[in-house]
């Protein structure tokens, strides 16, 4: 299969109004949205990916998702390749504080990334994000993930498409950097051996970063940060 799994190095930084930093490790998945992986029996309950852990309609596949919502902003890639980066579901249990889509057309040309951003809250929302010539983007903030910040500000983002490295990083400004957040990793053939070997570094992936987030959370209230009530209503999923 063309998957890919990347042992990923993430940082968290916070800036104001009290500067908060926290790193740790895990490992994602890289995937061709044409070449599903295709994992033997005894890994499937350690790797799998539904429709349902992502936004649109749960009967459909992840392709024919990601499709409608171009679709719905006048974009057709008119059978190119899309690339997913994602967290697989572990045990039954999954969660992606962010999912990535590099969309081509069918001449192989960059035509833009989807971001899907997924919060704590069980709300998830899509960006459609139209990089430069150096994979870089700014995108208003339209969605509430953060109990310390307000939904608003924008997103500065970059995005290279990983080739045998991943290496993207997001900043939320306000009239100055807020927060930043960086990913990188070295991209390997998701072998059976390869994967083992991302379960045993980082077992139970999903279920650990959400709990590292609610940790760090915990420890910002300590330290006296103010909270930002979430938007009434609050939407649980948006495509917009």
């Amino acid at each position: 299969m063309t998957a890919s799994i990347i042992r990923t190095h993430i940082r968290h930084v916070r800036v104001t109004p009290i500067r908060h930093e926290f790193r740790y490790r895990s490992y994602s998945w890289l995937i061709d949205l044409d070449d599903m992986p295709r994992l033997p029996r005894g890994l499937r309950t350690i790797a799998a990916f539904r429709s349902a852990d992502h936004l649109g309609d749960p009967t459909r596949s992840l392709r024919a998702n990601v499709e409608d919502f171009l679709d719905s902003e006048g974009i057709d890639l008119r059978g190119g390749r899309i690339l997913m980066l994602t967290n697989a579901r572990v045990f039954g249990y999954v969660f992606n504080p962010l999912t990535l889509f590099w969309c081509r057309d069918d001449t192989g040309a960059d035509v833009c990334v989807v971001a899907e951003v997924h919060n704590t809250y069980g709300g998830r929302h899509r960006y459609l994000v139209r990089l430069d010539e150096h994979a870089r983007a700014r995108t208003p903030k339209e969605f509430y993930v953060s109990p310390f910040n307000e939904v608003r500000g924008e997103y500065h983002m970059r995005l290279p498409e990983p080739d045998e490295r991943l290496r993207i990083s997001i900043v939320l400004s306000d009239g100055g950097p807020i927060f930043a957040a960086s990913m990188t990793g070295r991209c390997r053939p998701a072998t059976t051996r390869t994967i083992l070997r991302a379960i045993v570094a980082a077992p139970c992936a999903p279920l650990v970063v959400s709990a590292r987030i609610r940790w760090q959370g915990m420890r910002l209230r300590a330290r006296r940060l103010p909270v930002v009530p979430q938007p009434t209503p609050a939407p649980t999923e948006s495509s917009r």
